[in-house]
């Protein structure tokens, strides 16, 4: 049976998040005027992670400081990236694929593979299904999507990117020669900068070009695994499967898939606090602890490590697991290729304390703990934004004592100016 795979991908997925929550709350749309996702605005700190097309209008780039930003657009729109809220973006846009979808898996937080193999009575018009999807995710939860079809994985996702925002796009087999080879091979999935660099070299300056290389050629010039993979891939080769998830996880995680390249260490520290906060604050909702913790980074290559590391006694400390993050970050990196992927999971979870360790409580751990859970407690009222942790594991508790103390009075006046509830998307 003939494969049929869809690929979806958000359109601009953290700004578009973002802004659908203001205009549900009566606010301009973010979309519409000169705006940007990063750090904060009026310390004039963090990099911009994501903008809007009147944004991009001013010159401003993914990855630029912020105070260089506002140089080039002083009316800018910068607000904060909220993790929360895009994991709830997700999992409702993913939640309108499964209603059409057997199986899907989802590839990153605002993109996901659909295979649709097997549905053909069902749906005999596989564009008109994508269409139907498509208009229902921008109906209901307010922010658009593209869709990409394909007979694997790879062309899926390749259809997706030819064209945005809110189109559908096919890349069947008899199309590879007329919509993929005219390419230039830096649009190749799983070809970055430096791989385009050396094929260039060989004075291919195209994917039909790679397609018609050589392939034992290619395998002496790139290395005998990636350069028969990247053979493939330009000639639209592709038998990876789609992998659903399984539905009772036996861990937590979160990652995210940056807009720009990460190449500073710093940077990546920030992205680790923020996905171990994340992580950690699920656990503790369900009263779970970890014993072991994991790091995934994805290269601009598309290559994929991870390390892993046990943890004692088990927790659900933030500082504890970002410390193991950081670690784990560290052994990973070599600090020379840049990041496009982070991510981190927590697994080996127990929901009961080991008898003996509650015996002899730690006062300074069950500090941190009640700190976190404080921390929560607020967000919980007020939504993520209402505190904001350190940026670094040195200041985390620091930060937590100037909050925990700011925090107390602003729950005493109730926080008057943030009374509204976060809605659902």
């Amino acid at each position: 049976m003939e494969r049929l795979i869809f690929h979806i991908d958000v359109n601009n997925a953290f700004l578009s998040w973002e802004a659908t929550r203001q205009v549900k709350n009566g606010m301009p749309d973010l979309r519409l005027i000169p705006s940007a996702v990063g750090g904060d605005r009026d310390k004039r700190r963090g990099v911009i992670l994501a903008k809007s097309q009147p944004a991009k209008a001013f010159g401003i780039k993914t990855g630029e400081p912020i105070g260089m930003a506002l140089k080039k657009c002083p009316s800018l729109t910068v607000v904060r990236p909220d993790f929360l809220l895009y994991e709830t973006c997700s999992a409702a846009f993913m939640k309108i694929c499964r209603k059409y979808a057997p199986v899907v898996e989802k590839y990153s937080i605002d993109e996901c593979f659909l295979d649709m193999t097997g549905t053909q009575r069902l749906y005999p018009d596989p564009v008109a299904l994508a269409y139907t999807i498509k208009d229902e995710i921008k109906n209901t939860l307010g922010f658009t999507v593209n869709i990409g079809i394909g007979a694997n994985k790879l062309t899926a996702k390749m259809a997706g990117d030819f064209e945005k925002p809110d189109k559908v796009h096919t890349l069947f087999p008899y199309e590879i020669q007329e919509k993929l080879w005219p390419l230039p091979v830096e649009a190749l999935f799983m070809v970055g900068r430096a791989t385009a660099d050396r094929l260039k070299k060989l004075r291919l300056a195209n994917i039909g070009e790679v397609a018609r290389m050589d392939v034992e050629t290619l395998c002496g010039f790139l290395g005998n695994k990636f350069g028969h993979q990247i053979h493939q891939f330009a000639n639209g080769l592709d038998d990876s499967p789609v992998t659903s998830e399984p539905r009772e996880a036996k861990g937590y995680s979160n990652s995210t898939t940056i807009d720009h390249d990460i190449t500073q260490r710093d940077e990546a520290l920030r992205v680790l606090l923020v996905l171990a906060d994340s992580v950690s604050s699920r656990m503790r909702a369900d009263e779970a602890k970890a014993s072991s913790v994991s790091v995934t980074l994805r290269s601009t290559d598309f290559v994929d490590k991870s390390h892993q590391k046990k943890l004692h006694p088990p927790t659900d400390i933030t500082g504890e697991i970002y410390r193991a993050a950081e670690e784990l970050f560290d052994e990973l990196w070599d600090r020379r290729t840049p990041i496009r992927l982070l991510g981190v999971a927590v697994g080996q979870i127990s929901h009961e304390d080991d008898p003996q360790l509650s015996f002899f409580k730690d006062e300074e751990r069950e500090r941190a703990r009640k700190l976190d859970r404080v921390v929560d407690d607020i967000r919980g009222k007020f939504g993520s934004g209402a505190i904001v942790r350190g940026s670094t594991c040195g200041t985390i508790h620091e930060a937590g004592k100037k909050h925990k103390a700011q925090t107390e009075l602003e729950r005493k006046s109730k926080y008057e100016k943030q009374h509204e509830k976060r809605e659902e998307p």
